[in-house]
C-alpha cells in the first residue's frame, strides 16, 4: 500500500517535472522536488523499490534542472 502511495506522488511529481522543462516555467521545480521528497520518504516506509526509485529519479531530475536554470546554488 505505502509502494502505491508513492508510486501516486513520484507521478503526480514526474507530470510537474515535465511541464517545469518548459522555459520559463523552471519555477514549477520548487513545488516538485517536496512532493517527491515526500513520496521518497513513504517509498522507504515500503518493502519494494519501485516508488522510491521513481521519486528518487524526479528528485535529481529537478535538482538538475534548477541548478542549470540558477535558481539553485
Amino acid at each position: 500500500m505505502l509502494n502505491l502511495v508513492s508510486l501516486l506522488l513520484g507521478a503526480i511529481a514526474l507530470i510537474g517535472a515535465i511541464i517545469a522543462f518548459v522555459p520559463l516555467l523552471g519555477w514549477l521545480n520548487w513545488a516538485v522536488i517536496p512532493i517527491a521528497l515526500l513520496g521518497a520518504g513513504i517509498g522507504m516506509a515500503s518493502d519494494r523499490p519501485g516508488g522510491r526509485r521513481l521519486n528518487i529519479f524526479v528528485l535529481v531530475a529537478g535538482g538538475l534542472r534548477l541548478m542549470l536554470g540558477g535558481g539553485l546554488f
